[in-house]
């Protein structure tokens, strides 16, 4: 039985939608609380199983790469002041054991081509993918654990999906499932994946979000998938095309999804993700209750 010990994260684009801070800094870099949510989205890999973390960047990213990589400088500061508590967390971004890989997308020809771009070095094994703007929560198992739970059971990929008002189909790849629902952690068959549907031509209301984990042969499809209508390989068009050789499997997740790639998303998650915070939780709460808004 094949692991799934590789992740691709996807980390090139541009972050229009958050300029003009992302200009200087990818958008993935943007914190929440004080993390990061390009290491929830790593931290969440790890917790599965994933050893190797391939990062598909482009030439303002290095602040990524300098985030995962050792900070000699830093780290020398902090032990000759004696803050050892800060050293430990500078040291530990990532534990032990997992390794870290970028791969260059020269041109922003969209998901599905970023995916491609990591063919190579994923080679011929099952992987995830990552997309750090969906922020989960999860409890104790988080959404990609849940999902290489399924695919030992399965073999077979696996996309995270979760009901949208059909006012929002638009906004997402919808999937076709041979149910007519899925409850809370069950899957069901995938029969058609459409890239961002009107609400009357949707398969479903089920939309395909951000964490997948797909098998090898994804890459044949996706290299001969043409350009869609933006000029862009779309990862969607190319799974729709694996599930007429393959079983592809939706898995309805537990846990809670912040779209972090909008600006309302992301502000929602910095006060939840800040009510939680174990140093500053309780004073941020407090402060939230006695609020007064006009």
């Amino acid at each position: 039985m094949a692991r799934i010990t590789k992740a691709v994260l996807p980390v090139a684009g541009l972050g229009t939608r958050f300029l003009p801070v992302t200009k200087a800094n990818p958008k993935e870099m943007l914190p929440i609380v004080d993390k990061p949510l390009i290491q929830y989205a790593a931290e969440e890999a790890v917790a599965a199983g994933i050893t190797q973390l391939i990062f598909v960047t482009s030439s303002s990213k290095h602040a990524i790469e300098n985030h995962f990589d050792s900070n000699f400088e830093l780290e020398s500061k902090l032990a000759e002041s004696g803050k050892n508590e800060w050293l430990e967390i500078v040291r530990n971004i990532l534990p032990h054991g997992v390794s870290c890989v970028y791969v260059r997308q020269a041109n922003p020809l969209g998901l599905g081509h970023a995916v491609l771009c990591a063919k190579d070095i994923v080679g011929n094994e099952p992987f995830a993918v990552l997309l750090a703007d969906d922020l989960i929560t999860s409890g104790s198992k988080n959404c990609l654990r849940q999902m290489v739970d399924v695919y030992s059971k399965v073999q077979s990929s696996v996309l995270a999906v979760q009901p949208v008002d059909l006012s929002e189909t638009e906004k997402y790849g919808i999937v076709g499932i041979d149910n007519t629902d899925i409850e809370l952690g069950n899957y069901a068959k995938t029969t058609t994946i459409v890239e961002k549907p009107k609400p009357k031509d949707a398969p479903s209301q089920f939309a395909s979000i951000g964490r997948y984990i797909l098998t090898p042969r994804i890459f044949h499809f996706l290299e001969n998938t043409s350009k869609g209508a933006v000029g862009e390989i779309q990862l969607t068009d190319g799974i729709d095309k694996l599930l007429l050789e393959q079983d592809v499997f939706s898995y309805r997740f537990y846990g809670k999804r912040y779209d972090c790639g909008s600006k309302l998303g992301y502000l929602t998650a910095t006060i939840e993700y800040g009510m939680q915070h174990p140093e500053v939780g309780k004073r941020f709460t407090k402060y939230l209750q006695d609020l007064k808004i006009d």
